[in-house]
């Protein structure tokens, strides 16, 4: 079984490796193709020139680490308040009523649109972005963490109480378990709405940033850099899903027996 699982991995990794293959090539004959000129639309080769000049002098190095910090710090603060939130949402009849109602109508707004009256509130510094990502993700936690706690089935909850489990035991071993697949789905998109609030934020904020090296590169018509830095933006967020999201979500599923052999 173990030589099967590898196999099947193996194959996936080169069915992907052929698709960016596919993908790169698709490029280059649309660049030779002239739609654009050059400057508009640069070949592979000068774009990947472009992003190891970044990483070499250290501009896009610092751009993602300056941006890592913002949304490590904006969505494990959403994280841990919009869990909580979520929970007594789902708990709290009143609460529900009220301000759930609220949480919905505020989820419906862009997080750009937070950015003006963060400005305000502020103004040109570090908190103000970081305030964008917390608007941007915390809302759909809450709702996500509501729905996962409102969806787990009473039978859960008498086969706990049955088996003795009261008290902080009952969420530790029973509730808590239940809702963990629907979090992890909740906190992907959360991850995701973060992370282009992030963006969106550096990009219309002068400071340092990814979101700031894609705007400067508009400034100076220097379209490989944009889209340079827009391969450094989609290679983080697949990472994430994969590697991090991904990874806890498939060992979830292999312990719950979802994962086909």
């Amino acid at each position: 079984m173990q030589n099967i699982f590898t196999k099947k991995r193996v194959k996936s990794v080169v069915i992907k490796i052929l698709f960016l293959i596919f993908l790169i090539f698709l490029w280059w004959l649309v660049f030779k193709l002239e739609i654009w000129t050059p400057w508009l639309f640069p070949d592979p080769v000068t774009v990947g020139k472009t992003m190891m000049k970044g990483f070499s002098n250290g501009t896009i190095w610092m751009g993602i680490m300056i941006s890592m910090k913002r949304i490590f710090i904006g969505f494990g603060f959403s994280l841990l308040f919009g869990g909580l939130l979520g929970f007594l949402l789902a708990k709290i009849k009143i609460l529900d009523e009220t301000v759930g109602f609220l949480v919905l109508g505020l989820q419906t707004l862009p997080s750009i649109c937070w950015l003006p009256l963060a400005l305000l509130w502020f103004g040109l510094n570090e908190q103000a972005i970081i305030f964008v990502v917390i608007m941007g993700c915390i809302l759909s936690i809450t709702i996500s963490v509501e729905s996962a706690v409102k969806s787990i089935p009473p039978i859960f909850i008498r086969a706990g109480k049955m088996l003795g489990a009261e008290g902080f035991s009952l969420y530790r071993y029973v509730i808590f378990p239940a809702i963990l697949p629907s979090l992890i789905t909740g906190i992907k998109q959360g991850w995701s709405f973060a992370w282009r609030s992030l963006m969106s934020g550096e990009m219309l904020f002068i400071t340092v940033g990814l979101g700031q090296l894609l705007m400067m590169g508009r400034e100076l018509n220097d379209m490989s850099q944009v889209m340079a830095i827009m391969l450094v933006i989609i290679i983080i967020g697949i990472i994430f899903d994969k590697l991090v999201f991904g990874v806890w979500e498939n060992n979830l599923r292999r312990k719950w027996g979802l994962v086909k052999s």
